[in-house]
């Protein structure tokens, strides 16, 4: 049986872990990190690059560069390449599908089976893009779990004493709060909060801003709408916020940013950590409500936290730390890796799902894990009121009912609107779906009872169901909404995802081939230079054939839509030549 992974599918950064020796270890990326950046890139010749090598030449080639896709998921968002069209879940896929490789490469077996991490804040869209995302990889997605809790899941493996713990969970692009209780080996969420449209790219944004007023200032130049130039300074404000973490001040450097009047321009500046403190404190303060929140829902003061766990880059912020200590009047834990913890715990879970339990430290028992639902669910009735079914914070997996009637006399159907959200009024939540219950028998309004159900896995997904008491009649829906993909295009999203896969080998192949081709048609040149008159007619004349045709072979040869059936050609062809030329290459090979 294979082993479960763990991924942490970050919005700057994503990680993997497996369970080794009932330890949870992290799986290097291609490049021996920890980590791999969450960023997709095509290149011009159709390349596509993901990870490290996407970073790397984002500033030349910005507007085929994705990064930050993880805030669009569950939306309508796209982005159109080539005349082709990438929804979130395609693009996350591909992130997934190096994950997926590096872990392969690390174990040494293939890997099919996954748990997936998500905000808390996550809606049941945004869990399903996600879900979806894996299928398209290739992966079973065997559970959905909340960040701060595969976190606490992690930390709970070592510290299996009696707490409460708090989570704040920090990263690129959402904040998530959870409370947390661990004891006698059970880790069970009281409450969960937070923000995912908060994290780290939102300092970055402040910082660039304040980089692009400054240099405007100085140089009367607005450097806004020069892509390549805006690339260069979102990667330099990025360093500057890390190097602002451990520094008191840092140096912007950016040799030649821009010309004008044909004199070239240096962005040359210096900033402080009270400066970038400043500029961030209201987003800061942004985390101060659903902390309160999470505390408020679980019923427990500061005072009762034992321990309070930072997740995510951007904890590393010396204010967001002040902020948690302001907060919780507690000196946060140093005890887990902000970066790894989520993965290790997702991992954990992996295993535990696979029958492998693990032990909690201290206390003998397998772990066991108990989630909650991070937003209340409602239907909509009469006059809009959105009527809830379950609230926020109740424990997964869970199943409500409860009796509706009709609104209208002798209505035939009723549609069920399904909401997510904590707003009085219908229009305030977010809709998740709505389908139709028909064959209703005819009945003044109010007398009808339709029994409508909230099933909810342990992944946190919806199941709707409405039943009509007195016919029996029946409707249920997994919920769908306009911004999920549909079962036709997930399946189409798999069948791209292994064409690209084979396309990306295939040019892989091609770079590799035409190199060593390149060297052996440059070889045989120069050979033929070097015999001169020594080399009889015939083979001169075959060699000359031999290495024509493999030049106009190669010269035919386009990496952005090579296929299997052209390299075949070519490698025939440079046997060909290898064949023909043996003789005088190693009679005549490297003379001068």
């Amino acid at each position: 049986m294979s082993r479960v992974i763990g991924i942490d599918l970050g919005t700057t950064n994503s990680c993997v872990s497996v369970v080794e020796n009932d330890t949870p270890v992290i799986v290097p990326s291609k490049t021996g990190a920890s980590t791999t950046p969450s960023i997709v890139a095509f290149t011009k010749n159709g390349e596509r690059l993901i990870g490290e090598a996407a970073a790397r030449q984002a500033v030349t080639n910005s507007e085929r560069t994705i990064t930050s896709v993880k805030r669009h998921m569950g939306s309508d968002w796209s982005v159109r390449i080539d005349g082709k069209e990438y929804k979130p879940q395609t693009i996350s896929a591909m992130i997934l599908m190096q994950l997926k490789k590096d872990a392969e490469e690390f174990l040494g077996e293939e890997v099919t089976e996954a748990v997936i991490t998500v905000p808390a804040y996550f809606n049941d869209i945004q869990r399903q893009a996600t879900k979806d995302a894996g299928r398209i990889a290739g992966l079973n997605v065997k559970r959905i779990i909340n960040e701060p809790t595969s976190a606490a899941l992690s930390y709970g493996l070592n510290h299996g004493e009696a707490q409460k713990v708090m989570v704040y969970d920090l990263g690129g692009g959402t904040f998530d709060v959870s409370i947390i209780e661990i004891g006698e080996g059970i880790i069970e969420v009281l409450a969960t909060s937070g923000n995912n449209h908060l994290g780290g790219d939102d300092f970055d944004e402040r910082l660039v801003q304040w980089i692009v007023r400054k240099f405007k200032d100085m140089n009367r130049v607005d450097l806004s709408k020069d892509f390549a130039a805006m690339q260069r300074i979102r990667e330099a404000a990025e360093r500057a916020k890390k190097e602002l973490s451990t520094s008191e001040n840092t140096h912007i450097l950016q040799p030649y940013i821009t010309q004008a009047k044909g004199e070239p321009l240096h962005l040359d500046m210096v900033i402080t950590r009270q400066e970038f403190e400043s500029m961030i404190s209201d987003l800061i303060a942004e985390t101060e409500d659903p902390v309160r929140n999470a505390l408020s829902d679980a019923h427990i003061t500061p005072g009762q936290l034992g321990r309070v766990l930072l997740v995510g880059g951007s904890t590393r912020i010396p204010a967001v730390q002040q902020k948690v200590r302001d907060l919780t009047g507690k000196e946060p834990s140093r005890n887990i890796n902000p970066d790894e913890c989520v993965a290790k715990g997702a991992a954990i879970l992996g295993s535990t799902l696979q029958g492998r339990g693990l032990v909690a430290a201290g206390t003998g028992q397998d772990l066991l894990l108990l989630d909650v639902t991070p937003l209340s669910l409602s239907i909509e009735t009469v006059g809009g009121v959105a009527t809830r079914i379950v609230e926020r914070n109740t424990t997964l997996p869970a199943r409500y009912s409860q009796i509706f009637s009709t609104a209208a006399p002798y209505q035939r159907n009723v549609e069920i609107h399904v909401l997510q959200g904590e707003r009085p009024m219908a229009r305030d939540n977010k809709t998740i779906g709505k389908f139709r219950l028909k064959g209703i028998k005819p009945a003044p309004a109010g007398v009808p009872q339709i029994e409508v159900t909230f099933d909810i896995d342990a992944n946190g997904i919806l199941k709707v169901s409405a039943r009509d008491l007195d016919t029996g009649r029946e409707q249920s829906i997994t919920i769908t909404a306009d911004d999920r993909m549909s079962d036709t295009e997930i399946r189409q999203a798999m069948q791209d995802a292994q064409n690209y896969a084979s396309q990306d080998q295939t040019r892989k192949d091609a770079i590799e081939l035409l190199g060593e081709t390149n060297k052996l048609l440059v070889r045989t040149e120069r050979c033929l230079k070097n015999a001169g008159k020594q080399l009889d007619r015939v083979t001169k004349k075959q060699v000359k054939n031999d290495s024509g045709r493999l030049q106009k072979l190669v010269a035919k040869c386009r990496l952005d839509r090579v296929e299997e059936s052209q390299l075949a050609e070519i490698r025939a062809a440079k046997e060909q030549l290898e064949q023909s030329a043996d003789q005088i290459l190693r009679m005549y090979d490297g003379q001068l």
